[in-house]
């Protein structure tokens, strides 16, 4: 058996721990964004317009919120294993019911439970994986954990474009329904056991004490907003992005349009590296860069349709900013008391989801009446509108905040 972890243990966490927190992290994310890559097959198969067609990523992030108001909190309440261990199970089920769905409304609902359990483990893990880190390494585990998920969406991408060409999308689901199953067995025992909580609130209370960080806790409010901004940004590419490029003129194959996922590889380096520079005191400087980054990656993106060379920039761009921006959000942020983190983490990825669900039908709707022009627009529009609101908090009246943000 594992012995407890302490947040206060000055021992580094060692690196198969880490590994593990990591591995989970992207397993799970991995089944949130199986759909993007699969809009035009699921419209046709279920009946629904392009427009319409959004409104499947949308249940997801709807499951998403859920997990992050409901779910994730209780890591900070309860044994983090035994939840971790219940929701694993009740995903694998969530799985195999939307490879079954027959009609739409079974389809929705599908999605929205794989959003729930999905993020509610990829969540508790990385607020799990802060609160046994010590203070000085943080930042580190969480950018690893972080490089987890980055990893996940990148297989999620590939994973679905391949299986999808090969077996259908179905296959996706009850494919990766087996990979769960089979992590569930690697994760039953080695999760590590963290102190118990000395006060234990009522649910109820609990769930209040998430609205009173929303309301009075200036680093989480300024990283939230940045957070929607940014992953609105990064959702209305990703879901647009298999429209135009299954369609003429290039005609390309779902396990090709999931390919491009790969180029995020970058993300994932720059995740990892980006806690590191949180904890030596950049976080700031990070920021400004990241979404500097995050604004120009719309011209080359815009040029897609002259040469596929542009849409590979733009890919790295937008992967590298976002992931090095999210990255140093999170390490802010958990910055606060270990037995907040579930809360804190919860509470943050709520302005990620809301964003990201709000990108997807933003982008499939402009899609549908400007195309990819009108796409670039509205996602260099939402880039810039972040990179004020970071201008505006790093001047120097802001100073008390921009100095921890």
């Amino acid at each position: 058996m594992s012995l407890p972890l302490s947040p206060n243990d000055a021992r580094p966490l060692p690196r198969s721990l880490v590994a593990l927190f990591a591995g989970t992290s992207g397993a799970s994310v991995a089944n949130v964004y199986f759909a993007q890559p699969l809009l035009d097959t699921l419209a046709s198969d279920f009946g629904l317009s392009q427009a319409a067609v959004g409104g499947v990523v949308t249940a997801t992030q709807a499951g998403s919120v859920l997990a992050l108001l409901l779910l994730v909190p209780l890591g900070d309440q309860h044994d983090r294993r035994r939840l971790a261990r219940a929701q694993l199970m009740a995903l694998v089920l969530a799985l195999v019911g939307v490879a079954a769905a027959r009609g739409g409304i079974a389809l929705m609902a599908g999605m929205l439970c794989v959003g729930l359990l999905g993020t509610a483990m990829t969540q508790g893990m990385i607020a799990y994986a802060a609160s046994s880190a010590a203070a000085h390494e943080r930042g580190r585990v969480v950018g690893a954990a972080q490089s987890g998920v980055v990893i996940g969406l990148l297989l999620a991408r590939v994973w679905s474009g391949v299986v999808a060409d090969l077996v259908g999308w179905r296959g996706v689901y009850l494919g990766s329904a087996a990979v769960m199953a089979l992590l569930g067995t690697c994760i039953w025992r080695r999760l590590p056991v963290q102190a118990p909580v000395v006060e234990r609130l009522p649910y109820g209370r609990l769930l209040r004490s998430s609205l009173d960080l929303l309301r009075t806790d200036r680093v989480l409010q300024l990283r939230g907003t940045l957070a929607l901004l940014m992953f609105a940004a990064f959702s209305i590419f990703w879901s647009a992005l298999a429209l135009p490029l299954t369609a003429a003129p290039w005609s390309l194959s779902h396990a090709a349009v999931g390919a491009f996922g790969l180029l995020g590889a970058v993300g994932a380096v720059l995740a990892g590296r980006a806690g590191r520079w949180a904890d030596r005191g950049w976080a700031q400087r990070t920021s400004g860069v990241s979404l500097a980054l995050l604004l120009l990656g719309w011209l080359p993106l815009a040029l897609m349709q002259r040469s596929l060379g542009w849409l590979v920039l733009g890919i790295l761009l937008l992967d590298a900013a976002c992931q090095a921006l999210h990255v140093t959000n999170q390490a802010l942020i958990l910055q606060r008391p270990a037995a907040a983190h579930g809360r804190l983490i919860g509470c943050y990825m709520l302005f990620y989801a809301v964003g990201s669900g709000a990108g997807a039908i933003a982008s499939t709707a402009v899609y549908a009446q400007a195309g990819w022009s009108g796409v670039c627009v509205l996602g260099a529009g939402v880039s810039l509108l972040a990179l004020l609101v970071w201008a505006v908090s790093a001047r120097p009246r802001a100073a008390g905040l921009a100095c921890r943000a």
